[in-house]
């Protein structure tokens, strides 16, 4: 683990075991601003100075991946995370990143990550706890904001016969803006696709409930696979979504969420992502060949 400066940012830490590198920041967040292999491309997006404004202040947007609640509202969901942060290293490749509670919700975050010591794994635990006067329905989110230029992959449910299974197989949630019939969605038996297009700005977005536990994104032949729980028996946000894709122009999100828990003032609820990287790899343009290549990698994530 190094100290270094990043993306504007002195205070960073990067953490590497010489296949792979994280760079987190203590000068905002919790975010993490970049996961590459050792020299090469960030496949997080590192935004210019992007701001929101709300009736908390002015919240931007960075890049990288951060921890918001859910479900989204404005402006709870947009509570500023531009000051510097507490933070403890915990080991060679481990590093927690505690920021004050938020004034505005009473909630604090806090991300600890933490890196394999071989290969490219990435474990991420979020939680969020409650400091707040009064009970609070909430789940951790994880917004990881990627490269442009690339595609979002999201797995479907394997087909079963009418014949042997007549239930419903998971939700699959729209937004107002959402258009299906918008080229940059490709919507095939066993994958649902999301492609970035710059100069396509209208917003699309999609969410289900991923029982697959996986999701990826491919960018010029690196795929990034982010591995999440998922529990059918729980109630998450969105009208059940665990997992949703989000892309405007250049910009893609991959999310993941937890399912809502009931908290007390001091109660927590936690959740973790595992990331992975795999290097020279092409998805080709059909399902089959998406399929064929996507599949044994999917496998050595488990």
């Amino acid at each position: 683990m190094e100290k270094i400066a990043y993306f504007n940012q002195p205070n960073c830490y990067k953490l590497t075991n010489g296949t792979v590198e994280v760079i987190v920041t203590t000068d905002i967040g919790p975010r993490i601003l970049r996961y590459s292999f050792l020299n090469e491309e960030n496949i997080l997006a590192e935004l210019p100075a992007t701001v929101t404004k709300t009736a908390f202040g002015d919240w931007h947007a960075y890049g990288g991946h951060r921890l918001w609640l859910a479900p989204e509202a404005m402006p709870r969901s947009y509570s500023p995370d531009g000051k510097p942060l507490e933070f403890k290293i915990e080991g060679k490749y481990s590093i927690r990143l505690m920021p004050a509670v938020e004034p505005e919700t009473g909630i604090q975050k806090e991300m600890l990550i933490t890196l394999d010591p071989t290969g490219t794994g990435v474990h991420v635990n979020m939680e969020l706890t409650n400091h707040g006067l009064w009970a609070v329905d909430v789940a951790p989110w994880g917004i990881t904001i990627m490269n442009g230029g690339g595609m979002t992959i999201i797995p479907q449910e394997p087909y079963i016969s009418h014949n042997d299974k007549v239930e419903p197989a998971r939700p699959m949630v729209l937004w107002h803006y959402t258009d299906l019939n918008d080229t940059r969605w490709k919507v095939s038996n066993k994958y649902i696709q999301l492609k970035t297009d710059e100069a396509q700005m209208a917003p699309q977005k999609v969410g289900v409930l991923n029982k697959q536990g996986w999701a990826a994104y491919s960018r010029n032949k690196t795929l990034f696979v982010k591995r999440f729980p998922c529990n059918d028996g729980l109630v998450y946000p969105d009208y059940g979504c665990n997992n949703e894709t989000y892309t405007s122009g250049d910009f893609m999100e991959i999310e993941t969420l937890a399912p809502i828990k009931h908290l007390e003032n001091g109660e927590s609820t936690e959740y973790s992502e595992h990331w992975f990287l795999f290097k020279n790899v092409d998805i080709g343009a059909t399902e089959t060949e998406l399929d064929e290549t996507i599949n044994p990698l999917i496998q050595q994530t488990l």
